[in-house]
């Protein structure tokens, strides 16, 4: 392990010496490129050094025990050197988690679509109620969101809505979302006061670049329309609206809540980018088997991860057995405790298949 550590914390100084050099200073794109590598190191670093500290600090320790006479003083440097070793084992689990190669898609920002399912208006309720969960969860981040495209319930809700999310690892967190969300609860409609179960599937999409997706202009039919608003009220005199389809894949994507045609058309291609992107780590993932890494955070979009009951006060996560409170969840006050619980359960699960 200190081998490995000291060519680690070698090749950081290295990297450092790289990025005050003119010649890569001067090329914005390499330059960004290591910075970012740079950043991403620094917690392993840190640990690094601490557990390199930890290592010489007891060598210290020890080489003063051999040479000490006084009784006490040998019991002192034995508690000492106690104290010390205990702080290992954590600190190297740590470090070994860090070492496992990371997804590379953490840091990207997300492309996040909810669509009603089963359940008829109630679902729609239900994908609004989802959709205000992650703005307040993204807020508490401090993360922004952008609303790409939506179709609204004359019930309230959303049939769909896709919106992207901007911020720090994005989607480090909001992967662990994808999948089918189901609810049990009376609707505000239902006057018997029965449960109705109804569903909603999210998929989180990790932004693509045009260097990740390359899509030729003879690979997509561009049609263009205008607005609408609930119950397909038109709500634009133009046809600012834009429908992309993508020939080779069948995919169709669509933008109608940007000012311009323009900025529709942007905002549907990267939703195209972003889902093009998302089939192929899937056919990557298909292809590697029984020897899949974690799909904790990565459901499928027909799996159902979630179900949220309301007469129960009750959210459990079906992956790993989390409980916690329908309020607390959808408010978004506790959606991060299951976040991390989820988390904790992908890492414990890499460190397992990494042995």
């Amino acid at each position: 392990m200190r081998d490995k550590l000291e060519k680690l914390l070698q090749a950081y100084s290295e990297l450092e010496k790289k990025l005050s050099d003119p010649s890569i200073m001067s090329d914005q794109q390499e330059y960004i490129r290591l910075s970012k590598e740079f950043a991403n190191q620094k917690d392993i670093v840190e640990a690094s050094r601490k557990y390199l500290q930890l290592l010489d600090d007891i060598d210290a320790a020890k080489e003063l025990l051999q040479e000490e006479d006084d009784a006490q003083e040998k019991k002192n440097l034995n508690d000492y050197i106690s104290g010390l070793q205990d702080e290992l084992p954590a600190l190297e689990e740590d470090i070994k988690y860090m070492l496992i190669p990371g997804d590379p898609n953490d840091e990207k920002d997300t492309i996040v679509e909810i669509r009603a399912a089963a359940g008829g208006d109630e679902a729609a309720i239900f994908a609004g109620d989802l959709y205000r969960m992650y703005e307040r969860f993204a807020e508490a981040n401090k993360w922004k969101i952008e609303v790409l495209d939506t179709s609204t319930s004359e019930a309230g809700g959303f049939k769909e809505i896709s919106f992207k999310v901007l911020g720090d690892k994005v989607y480090s967190k909001l992967k662990y979302e994808s999948g089918v969300h189901r609810v049990q609860r009376v609707p505000k409609t239902e006057s018997q006061g029965r449960i109705h179960t109804s569903t909603a599937t999210v998929a989180v999409l990790p932004e693509a670049d045009e260097i990740e997706v390359d899509i030729k202009p003879d690979e997509i039919r561009v049609d263009v329309f205008r607005s609408g608003g609930p119950g397909g009220q038109s709500v634009n005199t133009t046809d600012s609206a834009v429908r992309i389809t993508h020939l080779p894949s069948g995919l169709v994507v669509q933008s109608q809540d940007q000012k311009s045609q323009i900025q529709n058309r942007e905002a549907a291609m990267q939703v195209l980018r972003a889902r093009l992107y998302d089939k192929m780590l899937a056919d990557q993932q298909a292809e590697l088997g029984a020897e899949r890494q974690s799909q904790i955070g990565h459901g499928d979009r027909s799996e159902k991860i979630r179900t949220y009951n309301g007469p129960q006060d009750r959210v459990t996560d079906h992956r790993i057995g989390f409980n916690s409170t329908y309020n607390g969840v959808l408010l978004g006050d506790n959606l991060q405790d299951v976040i991390d619980a989820l988390a904790a359960a992908d890492r414990a699960e890499r460190l397992a298949n990494a042995v």
